[in-house]
């Protein structure tokens, strides 16, 4: 198979149409641009328009940056039209979270930039490397991407892009020691608060190496109704899906918010019993050791997102 260029208003380089690396022009997405970004496209402005830089009031690169983290964050679509799950956050009227200020709507936009597959990067480290190496290197990662490049028929992969991936990445997620100390730092990453990924500092062969982990935990802190969106986003499924499934498989629940067999057992439960669902039919059945998650209608991800904004 040979590799698939494509030229885009921003750099974006798509390998086999399946790993997609680069686009960001090295900015991590900040706070505040996805509201920024929402804003411009609901008024009729384009990212490709000379006055971009003037309205947005960011560089020209940034410009493609903002244009390339709304795709990935799932804000605008493949044809560059506002979501409706944009519309359900970030409307100012009606919006149930416009300025980002809700833990549930940090996870929310963690789920869609895995799922969604825009950049690449966070979709295989969540799904598929952090089951192999719960600790790795930026090192140890560009040798996956290699090797899964190389799995998918494609002979080069660019080791500069990726590793310029995998910084945008932490500093995405990771606060550095003075963004730590400034908690309203407005250079800090977008999904530092979730704290989903750690590092530390190791002393390897008389030289110091940074090490980054994603640990399956119970994740008790995400809300139930992000977790059940999460579930009804995926239409794969009609009316069960099996709690393998949910627990394992790409852009499940299990995987992409790296919660342990115990957890998501609890949250499923607290689903069960929660009397908001209780008009869906919403059983967890074990059948002779299968365990099934079942609807006896599935409810609008939007309206089981209600119940939590409008407590």
């Amino acid at each position: 198979m040979q590799t698939d260029y494509r030229i885009y208003m921003i750099e974006e380089v798509k390998i086999n149409n399946k790993l997609t690396f680069s686009g960001h022009d090295t900015f991590h997405c900040r706070h505040l641009w996805l509201k920024k970004g929402y804003e411009f496209v609901k008024k009729g402005y384009k990212f490709s328009s000379e006055d971009a830089v003037v309205t947005l009031g960011v560089g020209k690169n940034m410009v493609s940056s903002i244009y390339f983290w709304m795709k990935a964050f799932g804000i605008l679509d493949k044809e560059g039209n506002l979501t409706d799950f944009a519309k359900y956050i970030l409307e100012d009227a009606t919006g149930k979270d416009p300025y980002l200020e809700d833990e549930a709507t940090l996870w929310l936009l963690h789920y869609h930039l895995v799922t969604q597959n825009v950049s690449s990067i966070y979709n295989l480290i969540f799904n598929e490397y952090r089951r192999e190496k719960i600790e790795f290197t930026k090192e140890h990662f560009i040798a996956f991407a290699v090797r899964k490049a190389e799995e998918l028929g494609i002979s080069q992969v660019n080791k500069n892009t990726v590793s310029t991936d995998f910084d945008v990445l932490t500093k995405m997620y990771l606060r550095t020691d003075v963004q730590s100390k400034d908690k309203e730092d407005t250079f800090s990453g977008l999904l530092t608060d979730l704290m989903l990924i750690q590092n530390e500092k190791r002393k390897v062969d008389d030289k110091f190496e940074s090490y980054v982990s994603i640990v399956s935990t119970d994740k008790l802190e995400i809300p139930e109704e992000v977790l059940l969106y999460g579930i009804l986003d995926n239409n794969n499924f009609d009316k069960s899906i099996s709690f393998q499934t949910l627990e394992q498989e790409r852009n499940q629940i299990g995987s992409v918010f790296a919660i342990d067999q115990a957890g998501l057992l609890r949250k499923v439960d607290s689903i069960v019993s929660n009397s908001n669902y209780q008009p869906y039919g919403i059983v967890f059945n074990n059948h002779a050791g299968i365990k099934e998650l079942q609807f006896k209608e599935k409810p609008n991800k939007f309206s089981v997102l209600d119940f939590y904004y409008d407590k």
